[in-house]
């Protein structure tokens, strides 16, 4: 039997903002920005067309319908009813063909183990008490030679004062206790969690803000948010 890997306030926080998910203006904005970056990173390591993929975490389905856009066969997985209730009547409003379901990563990997081509889990890890079980449930997810995405922050001051106290206080880009910088997950313990899980490095890259023209980039600066991307050993 499982026990799921949940802090229960963080599915009823997540899951009371899920009408303002697809606000594109709202306090989800920043995930609709940056949710480009995230799948060009993607592509820059995996074709996704035609593959079958999983969005661990997928929360409203922002990442899950643009894998879908791009011809995914994707499935969004979250542990909040109200966020995948959001994410199925936005697809249902938009056209997009993605599937979701409330399950967690370990549950699905002990049904589905080795059945996705890639495997991606943004924003997720440092809402969970055990960021080390979903890491080895996306590894038992994707099939060997697959790739596995991972996006989270950093645990460095400069993390807490641009993603906590800027982001959310400052700029108001976030709601307001979105993050706690006690859970971050610095780049080496993400990887060796990983490398334990039979994962193998492949590149990272930095998520960054430009306060001036108010637009993210992708940059060599890993140092508040961060996106990796892992390989299955074949």
């Amino acid at each position: 039997m499982i026990t799921e890997n949940v802090h229960l306030h963080e599915i009823d926080k997540f899951g009371s903002m899920a009408e303002h998910w697809w606000d594109r203006q709202g306090e989800f904005k920043s995930l609709h920005d940056i949710n480009p970056l995230r799948i060009k990173f993607i592509q820059s390591y995996a074709d996704v067309s035609g593959k079958r993929i999983v969005d661990v975490g997928c929360g409203g389905g922002i990442l899950t319908e643009g894998l879908a856009k791009l011809g995914a066969e994707v499935l969004g997985i979250d542990m909040s009813e109200d966020l995948i209730d959001i994410a199925y009547l936005h697809g249902l409003e938009s056209g997009v063909n993605a599937h979701y379901e409330k399950i967690s990563a370990e549950a699905l990997a002990e049904r589905q183990p080795g059945s996705f081509d890639h495997v991606a889990c943004m924003e997720m890890l440092e809402h969970v008490p055990n960021p080390g079980s979903i890491i080895a449930a996306c590894a038992k997810l994707v099939k060997p030679g697959g790739m596995v995405f991972f996006s989270t922050l950093n645990r460095k001051l400069k993390a807490y004062f641009l993603g906590i106290v800027g982001a959310e206080y400052l700029l108001r880009m976030l709601p307001k206790g979105t993050h706690n910088f006690k859970t971050f997950i610095k780049p080496s313990e993400l990887s060796q969690s990983a490398r334990a899980a039979g994962l193998e490095l492949q590149g990272i890259v930095g998520i960054e803000y430009n306060p001036l023209n108010k637009r993210f980039s992708l940059g060599k600066d890993i140092d508040v948010n961060y996106i990796a991307a892992f390989k299955r050993a074949e």
